[in-house]
């Protein structure tokens, strides 16, 4: 092991150390980030993990004004060399991900990150952590944050989850609960991604607009699907526009033009929900995007409402509530305690995830003082004060502030593939299991 990767667990043990036994700001900051964090309610992980997980993620997240804690801890350190100091503050720069064993290393490995693509040379620095990973094999998968070290190699920074070898459809469902768990790490290492995804938003956005003519539209859940589908098909179109495909040629004449088959446009068309006669050119290697947007696709609960509002907005995305309508007719009722099951949509419009903060202030700006009355009675708070108390109350119920990266962001088209090859081989297994002959075998067995 080499110089550099051991001193650098000493100097990662040591700080660890000062934020344990920190007392004042720096440990309430520490509780409040971990409590706020924390996702052991989902049974994904270990406690024991988790709680590693999230003291390391503190070291470069965490906040006590406006400083992190390697801030303090170098502010502490006047014994630590010049060259001590460096290292620790390439650490701000460590983050979490989803890497793929791609290469085994003599002393560590060589992984990718399947968020990003993005590939890297990572180092245990310590001896039993390398004998602990001796047993990883190729295409292995680990959650795991990692630090840099030098610009050729970076080292373990937290604990390391291993996963095993996956498949592509269990493959899928990690990096959806990586979403779910960790968006804000979603695209951590590569900035470029990320703005893409967000840029990609507010085009949504304004499209959104010039289709349905309003930020806030209701309608029956089937008619909202049909709208969606010719959504979906002038979304396409657009894609197509952009990297200059004529829509108008045939298929045949594009495939010649773009020099592949027929068979593989209509392959790859499948995975855009397009077209077959508009997609070939997007295949060429000068026309690939480097981010693609995920299909719209409305759950059968949706389509089947009689009444759902569509809400969008260029930072948050869009809303989809198929209650909307009923809760704004519930704050206009006066003697809205004697509603039918009136309590019930009132937790639920407070705990769901779905009913983010932009809905309640765009609720609060229609009906502030209906709402402000609900909200003290509901939660016996006479006192409470909308323009004042609403952002601590959805705090309460685990709501953030600041937009998350919505669900119809574009994601990078490696991810966009492996999603697509996950479904079908979802539904070939399907389709297997349905067969006389393997009437006992079926997805995951």
């Amino acid at each position: 092991m080499d110089k550099i990767l051991d001193r650098s667990r000493q100097l990662k043990q040591n700080l660890v150390e000062f934020v344990l036994e920190s007392e004042g700001d720096l440990a309430v900051a520490l509780e409040s980030y971990v409590a706020a964090n924390s996702h052991s309610q989902n049974k994904l992980y270990d406690p024991a993990y988790e709680k590693k997980l999230l003291i390391d993620s503190f070291l470069t997240e965490g906040k006590v004004g406006e400083k992190t804690p390697i801030d303090l801890f170098l502010a502490s350190g006047s014994e630590l060399s010049e060259s001590d100091r460096n290292l620790v503050k390439k650490w701000q720069n460590s983050f979490l991900g989803l890497f793929a064993v791609q290469e085994i290393l003599p002393d560590g490995f060589a992984l990718m990150n399947w968020l990003t693509a993005k590939h890297y040379a990572v180092k245990p620095n310590d001896k039993r952590t390398l004998e602990e990973m001796a047993s990883f094999k190729l295409g292995e998968i680990l959650l795991t944050r990692i630090s840099p070290v030098t610009d050729d190699y970076w080292m373990f920074s937290g604990p390391c989850l291993p996963m095993g070898n996956l498949g592509k459809p269990k493959l899928a469902v990690a990096i959806g609960n990586f979403k779910d768990l960790h968006r804000k790490d979603l695209y951590s290492d590569a900035p470029e991604l990320l703005e893409e995804a967000w840029q990609s938003v507010e085009q949504y956005h304004q499209d959104f607009l010039d289709f349905f003519g309003n930020d806030e539209v209701t309608m029956p859940g089937y008619q909202l699907n049909k709208k969606f589908t010719e959504f979906q098909e002038i979304l396409t179109k657009k894609r197509l526009a952009a990297i200059g495909i004529d829509d108008s040629k045939s298929l045949k004449e594009i495939a010649e033009e773009a020099g592949v088959s027929q068979a593989e446009i209509a392959e790859k068309a499948k995975d855009l929900g397009a077209d077959s006669q508009k997609v070939a050119q997007l295949f060429q290697n000068k026309g690939n995007p480097k981010m693609m947007l995920p299909k719209i696709e409305l759950p059968d609960n949706i389509k089947k409402a009689e009444q759902v509002t569509v809400i969008a907005h260029p930072r948050w995305g869009q809303v989809i509530l198929p209650t909307y309508t009923k809760f704004k007719t519930f704050l206009e009722t006066e003697d809205w305690q004697n509603i039918p099951n009136g309590d019930k949509l009132i937790r639920k419009y407070l705990e769901d995830p779905e009913v983010n903060i932009f809905v309640w202030s765009r609720l609060a700006a229609e009906y502030p003082k209906e709402l402000e009355r609900v909200l003290q009675t509901y939660l016996n708070r006479p006192n409470l004060q909308l323009k004042t108390d609403l952002n601590a109350v959805v705090q309460e119920y685990n709501k953030p502030l600041e937009p998350e990266l919505p669900e119809i962001a574009s994601v990078p088209i490696h991810l966009h593939n492996l999603f697509q090859e996950a479904i079908a081989e979802v539904e070939k297994s399907k389709s297997k299991s349905k067969s006389p002959k393997n009437k006992t075998k079926g997805f995951g067995k």
